[in-house]
């Protein structure tokens, strides 16, 4: 993601605080003016710049469910926090599981600088924290749930770390299919629109399949993919 040329000359050059080899590659924190900045293997994956896609992930899933009485949520990817944020402050959500692989992101958020965006909610006592690949959880969990939330790298048209590709695929779709009850949601986040994987959803045996933009003022826009589990 380009840097502004409105940018102020003394927050050009990001802060690092924290750099870590992790069991996937390395995984660098940076303050950049005002935000936060998670970079993985020297791609930029997110920010705290705004944080209104991820809240439209969760609130499509919401809103796609059959009103059912506190639905259970597992989100997998917790980021820069913003996902689990929007959920644990709906009261509706019932249990919220999140799935995430790298270590120093968890640490970030328990005691670093994303706490300020995740405290209360990972106080919530609704919330866990799961330390592991989604796509194994997937195959060794029996736990099912009413929603599934995916936050992971850029999403199915573009990632930047080896393996995220087979979550999207038509195997990773397929367990996240097996751990949704009956009428479940999976609802994807995106960098950028993907017909292609609509058509996966679809063959993986997803219906009302359906994708929601962001708007922005220029460029191509975040968006969420959302498909139903048939009952």
């Amino acid at each position: 993601m380009p840097l502004s040329q409105d940018v102020p000359d003394d927050t050009r050059v990001p802060e690092v605080l924290d750099r870590r080899t992790g069991p996937y590659g390395e995984v660098v924190l940076r303050r950049h003016g005002e935000l936060l900045q998670i970079i993985a293997n020297g791609c930029f994956l997110m920010d705290t710049s705004d944080g209104r896609s991820e809240r439209l992930l969760v609130d499509a899933a919401l809103a796609a469910l059959d009103g059912r009485d506190s639905p259970d949520l597992l989100i997998g990817g917790l980021g820069v926090g913003f996902s689990l944020a929007h959920a644990a402050a709906d009261p509706r959500w019932g249990r919220i599981t999140v799935v995430e692989r790298e270590p120093a992101v968890i640490d970030w958020h328990l005691d670093g600088p994303l706490s300020a965006f995740s405290a209360r909610a990972l106080a919530d006592p609704r919330t866990r924290i799961v330390t592991a690949d989604l796509l194994d959880h997937l195959d060794e969990t029996y736990d099912t749930f009413d929603a599934v939330c995916l936050d992971i790298d850029n999403g199915p048209a573009w990632t930047v770390t080896e393996g995220n590709e087979n979550l999207y695929s038509h195997t990773g779709l397929t367990s996240c299919a097996r751990v949704l009850r009956p009428g479940g949601v999976l609802a994807v986040w995106s960098a950028q629109p993907s017909p292609e994987f609509e058509g996966t959803m679809g063959n993986a045996g997803f219906r009302w399949v359906r994708t929601e933009e962001i708007p922005v003022a220029r460029g191509v826009p975040d968006v969420v993919h959302v498909a139903v589990r048939p009952g």
